[in-house]
């Protein structure tokens, strides 16, 4: 299991202050293994300004792995800001954009081709 951390108050899941008592919480389940990290900055005019919330998703999980060493992975990074993500420690990165192209739009449904 991934926790997935805010930093910005707009998206799901918690924020960075609460994430090791959740991994606490998370690490007393039976049957579940906490794995890691993840979290979604927001869009930002260039990869390099979504920088500060990659450090702090790998500060925070080094912290975190003081008390967890088996937390390890870091989910970051998408099409546009994977490769600054990777510099800040990545293990996982979502590139569907890149791989797939851009999707349709909401709403809407692509019908094949007769």
């Amino acid at each position: 299991m991934l926790i997935e951390v805010d930093f910005t108050g707009a998206r799901s899941g918690v924020p960075p202050e609460r994430a090791p008592a959740t991994a606490d919480l998370v690490t007393a389940l039976e049957g579940v293994r906490l794995r890691g990290l993840m979290t979604i900055p927001p869009r930002t005019p260039t990869p390099e300004e979504a920088r500060p919330w990659f450090v702090g998703l790998r500060e925070l999980r080094d912290r975190i792995r003081r008390t967890y060493p088996d937390v390890l992975e870091l989910s970051m990074g998408m099409s546009l800001d994977y490769e600054v993500a990777i510099e800040e420690g990545a293990t996982m990165v979502r590139i569907g954009t890149a791989l797939f192209g851009p999707r349709a739009a909401t709403g809407t449904r692509e019908r094949p081709a007769p």
